[in-house]
């Protein structure tokens, strides 16, 4: 992984990165992000929180993903409408068949070409053959597989898509508090940060099965499923970050005993 340097920088680490973690984990606004610091002493501006996640966002958000487990061959795709700047956009996301996110793209059209956009970046990112895509019954999907020679089998029905149509509702509440995005590269910039994040705290309970619950990572007893070695993978790794990257015991700066639950990938 990267590292992330804040060399040069007022504020410790540790405080940067739990208003990073604030911002994007949870469905609050700069200004909340803020005020939360400022009831524990920390004279933080709402603009300085923005320029935190503009600039370490993206390394911290790429540094999650490359702690990701590889994704389902099973995929779904699903666009939904966003206004940005007044104007209606779309946004485009594909999902594996377990919740995780695996490309949000914003695009003007909903069209072949904005379909084949999406696919490409899904084949170039993962890189392996998928076994089934799941769509709604937009007939641009079909178009774009055809031009793309792609042979995985290809569904349509109603309900099959509820996977990814659940996935939208995260981006759609942080749309209402952020009163709609304001550029379509402050859009694109948010999704993918947030899509990161998401994935890792996003503890999936139904990857693990009901008959065996000492799944736990330690326990050591039993055999794994696949969905449920996924499951543990997922687990340790929000353990990692949560445990192991976050300062609980020493106070930091004007934060005194206050717990810090901070995201740090830069590890």
């Amino acid at each position: 992984m990267s590292p992330l340097s804040f060399a040069r920088h007022q504020f410790p680490p540790a405080i940067i990165q739990h208003a990073i973690w604030l911002y994007l984990r949870f469905t609050l606004s700069y200004r909340d992000v803020e005020e939360l610091l400022a009831v524990h002493g920390i004279e933080v501006s709402y603009e300085k929180v923005r320029r935190w996640v503009v600039k370490f966002g993206p390394a911290s958000a790429g540094n999650l993903r490359r702690l990701r487990p590889k994704p389902s061959p099973r995929w779904h795709l699903d666009e939904m409408v966003i206004r940005v700047s007044g104007k209606l956009m779309y946004l485009w996301r594909a999902v594996d068949d377990e919740g995780e996110v695996l490309e949000v793209l914003v695009q003007r059209r909903r069209d072949k070409a904005a379909a084949c956009k999406l696919m490409r970046k899904l084949l170039k990112k993962h890189g392996f053959a998928r076994t089934q895509v799941t769509t709604d019954k937009l007939r641009s999907y079909g178009a774009a597989f055809r031009q793309l020679g792609l042979t995985a089998q290809h569904e349509q029905g109603r309900r099959t898509n509820n996977r990814v149509e659940v996935s939208h509702q995260p981006v759609r509440r942080r749309e209402r508090k952020m009163q709609r995005f304001k550029s379509m590269g402050s859009a694109q910039r948010f999704v993918s940060l947030h899509a990161a994040v998401y994935n890792t705290f996003n503890l999936q309970r139904h990857l693990f099965s009901r008959r065996n619950p000492a799944h736990l990572p330690g326990t050591g007893r039993g055999r794994l499923a696949g969905r449920d070695r996924r499951g543990v993978s997922q687990l340790r790794i929000s353990q990692f970050l949560l445990a192991d990257s976050v300062a609980m015991t020493k106070p930091v700066g004007g934060l005194g005993g206050l717990d810090i639950l901070v995201c740090n990938a830069a590890r």
